[in-house]
């Protein structure tokens, strides 16, 4: 119950502060203030939501066929949890991952994105003036030049029983090997790779919404960001056009503190870099630019809101994770041919798909090699429901009444006599 009151107090603070918190994030990552201001609210609900998970750990008695025995399950908390965060969620990322481990019992260590501490710093200072004791959140800070060695010393460490990451799968390969030394409890959620699939069913202008929605939230830098558009023939031409029509009207690139900001800078030169490199790949190889397709004229780091018709699976961007505002349109036959084509990953984070025909729904939902689908939705993040990836997109479920038993053990005691 101590647990569940300071967790309510982080978050009543979370939300007196709001704003300042917001501008913190768009100044550090560039990420347009209405969408800060969103992630803000995002963050804080998950130390609500863990407020009250926080009281909901129950064990469980089992009747064994031995009559003098009782078996009795404990939940007990794993112990210091290393926490390594992205920074394309600078805020949500955290909470996600402390709400759940402060609930459990645990006491963290935070080691936030190199271009985003301040964030992490600013929920430090709102847990200490909650009441959340010295030494329970702590943030470590780190240069680019010292990640690798500050991610290994949390890995390799003796005292630390877990680690959660969120971030790249080749990052958290690396993360996994040197966890596997002391044999520690690992969280991560990893790339993605997301299909969209707009079946000739689907009511275009929805898919449209959704397409926009998920495409483009954050400039395109999100893990669950629809990376790879799959649309059947018969709706294809209807589909591109009203896409193009929705991206040229509703999206404005500009500075995150301006009002009319839609789409922030990308967050370095290299993101920049590889957009043009998977944009570039694609033309030289036959795709057509539809709208978009360069540098944006305000700077180094922001780019046009691209859409790429004619695309192929021998390009780059059709199974290469973007990571940027780039939309490839691949052109499709049957269901089968989309599922197939949804499927040739080696990731599974999300998946999305616009369909009237209930049999469809059905079949696709649960063909797709995904931990999260959309059906007809295009964004589905919610603090109520598990958060998480298969195949090389990660390992747990974050968020909803599952994120809490990764920070918990189980313990099987036996009473005889």
């Amino acid at each position: 119950k101590e647990r569940s009151s300071l967790l309510r107090k982080w978050y009543d603070l979370m939300i007196q502060n709001k704003d300042d918190l917001a501008r913190i994030i768009t100044a550090e990552s560039g990420k347009p203030l209405k969408e800060a201001q969103g992630e803000v609210i995002y963050s804080a609900l998950f130390l609500e939501w863990f407020s009250e998970e926080a009281r909901r750990i129950y064990g469980d008695i089992i009747y064994t066929p031995t009559r003098d025995r009782r078996a009795l399950v404990l939940k007990q908390p794993l112990g210091v949890a290393a926490v390594i965060t992205p920074w394309n969620f600078p805020s949500a990322m955290i909470t996600r991952k402390v709400g759940a481990a402060l609930a459990a019992g645990c006491t963290v260590v935070v080691k936030p994105a190199e271009h985003t501490p301040f964030s992490a710093l600013a929920l430090a200072e709102l847990a200490n003036q909650a009441g959340i004791p010295p030494g329970v959140y702590n943030v470590i800070p780190c240069s680019r030049k010292k990640a690798k060695e500050v991610g290994e010393a949390l890995c390799t460490d003796p005292l630390v029983s877990k680690i959660s990451f969120t971030g790249s799968t080749a990052t958290g390969k690396v993360l996994l090997h040197h966890a596997a030394g002391s044999v520690k409890r690992v969280s991560m959620e990893l790339g993605g790779h997301a299909p969209f699939i707009v079946f000739d069913s689907a009511n275009v202008d929805q898919a449209v919404a959704g397409a926009m929605a998920s495409k483009f939230r954050n400039s395109g830098q999100t893990c669950v960001c629809s990376n790879r558009f799959l649309v059947q023939r018969g709706i294809h031409d209807s589909f591109v056009k009203k896409f193009a029509e929705a991206i040229q009207t509703n999206l404005r690139v500009g500075n995150g503190f301006e009002e009319r900001t839609t789409q922030g800078p990308l967050i370095d030169e290299k993101a920049v870099e590889k957009v043009e490199t998977h944009v570039s790949d694609a033309v030289s190889k036959g795709a057509t630019i539809v709208t978009g397709g360069k540098r944006h004229q305000l700077g180094k780091n922001f780019f046009e809101p691209t859409l790429l018709s004619n695309v192929t699976g021998d390009m780059l961007c059709a199974h290469e994770e973007t990571f940027g505002p780039l939309a490839p349109v691949i052109k499709f036959d049957t269901e089968e041919e989309a599922v197939a084509i949804a499927n040739a990953t080696d990731v599974g984070l999300a998946g999305y798909f616009y369909s009237q025909d209930p049999a469809q729904i059905w079949r696709v939902a649960e063909q797709l090699e995904v931990g999260m689908v959309g059906v007809n939705e295009g964004l589905i993040s919610s603090v109520e429901c598990p958060f998480g990836g298969v195949k090389q997109s990660g390992l747990g479920r974050e968020g909803s009444k599952y994120g809490i038993d990764e920070y918990l053990e189980l313990k099987y005691v036996c009473f005889g006599g």
